[in-house]
């Protein structure tokens, strides 16, 4: 797979283009706090600043995350209001839907069915939080045959669940009640939303009141000690504020699931992009050795490393499965 087909670098540079106009607008005058790690509470070292956001780097645990963050207000309204999110949820989505759904929700409905079935009974109702276009939901249901319930605030996205015919509940995840859900054992997943959460503890005990004993929350997030982002490190599209405030890591996901009492079952690094990203970014690449790999190496040396790279954790694509006990 190669990122261009899932994320042509035009509309990907506009959608980045927008949003940092976006910044502007909702986060300039916003309240900003100071915040510990997420995932350890560890006090943070400053290690960059992008687009008028500060990160810092935990010296415990090595997540990478931002503070001082704004007020949760401010991105409640950029994620409901913000141009550069409708462009996402119509222009981008629409553009490489197809292309997306091939490369990465088959086979990420095949991966969360093997997860069911190696730790529950495979007949959990999946409830997808922040389902977005509603893709994955309609391959689940194609590949389970069982329906895919979407919790999903941005109006755009709800709307486009609803055309395809998934139910949807549009409400934040704080805001969702138990009796909005359907009273039975429940697989929760969410994909590539956790990097945006305003306080991933706070969003995982929300979670765990409204889960039941033995019930799954799968959900894939990025990996501040990935490859990619480790080279590319600010200069790393991935590192995209308002988007993305934190890079966790499998040791300190780990940490904060334990914190929040969750049970960690199974976390790995099955990310296919990380070669190719360093390839499109060469002329951003410090490390000579590096660099000249990406330049040089064929393309069967590239998935060589990409396979090897998956495979002993140090992809920045983490997925990750844990239980409420």
């Amino acid at each position: 797979m190669k990122e261009e087909e899932i994320r042509p670098q035009e509309i990907f540079d506009e959608y980045l283009k927008l949003a940092k106009i976006d910044t502007k607008i909702f986060f300039e005058n916003a309240l900003y706090n100071s915040v510990q790690c997420p995932a350890c509470e560890s006090e943070g070292k400053h290690a960059f600043t992008k687009n008028g956001f500060g990160y810092r780097l935990c010296p415990s645990c090595s997540t990478l995350y931002v503070s001082p963050r704004p007020a949760s207000e401010a991105f409640n309204r950029y994620y409901t209001e913000a141009p550069s999110v409708k462009y996402w949820a119509t222009t981008f989505y629409k553009i490489t839907a197809n292309a997306r759904r091939e490369k990465l929700w088959k086979p990420k409905a095949q991966q969360v069915q093997q997860i069911i079935k190696r730790f529950g009974d495979g007949g959990e109702k999946i409830i997808d939080i922040g389902g977005g276009y509603g893709i994955f939901a309609e391959e689940m249901q194609s590949l389970s045959g069982n329906s895919v319930m979407v919790i999903e605030p941005g109006p755009y996205l709800a709307n486009s669940c609803r055309d395809r015919g998934i139910d949807v509940i549009e409400k934040f995840l704080e805001d969702v009640k138990d009796n909005d859900l359907p009273n039975s054992k429940r697989a929760f997943v969410s994909f590539e939303l956790f990097e945006h959460l305003h306080d991933p503890a706070l969003f995982l005990k929300q979670l765990s009141e409204l889960m039941q004993s033995g019930d799954l929350f799968i959900f894939t997030t990025l990996s501040g000690t990935g490859i990619d982002i480790q080279v590319l490190w600010e200069d790393s599209k991935s590192v995209s504020p308002p988007h993305h405030l934190n890079f966790l890591n499998p040791h300190s996901v780990k940490l904060l699931l334990e914190r929040v009492g969750l049970k960690l079952l199974e976390v790995t690094t099955p990310g296919k992009l990380d070669i190719d990203i360093l390839s499109n970014n060469r002329e951003l690449i410090k490390d000579r050795f590096l660099k000249t790999f990406v330049t040089y190496a064929t393309e069967a040396e590239k998935i060589t490393w990409q396979e090897m790279i998956s495979d002993t954790g140090w992809s920045s694509h983490m997925m990750v499965c844990c239980q409420k006990p």
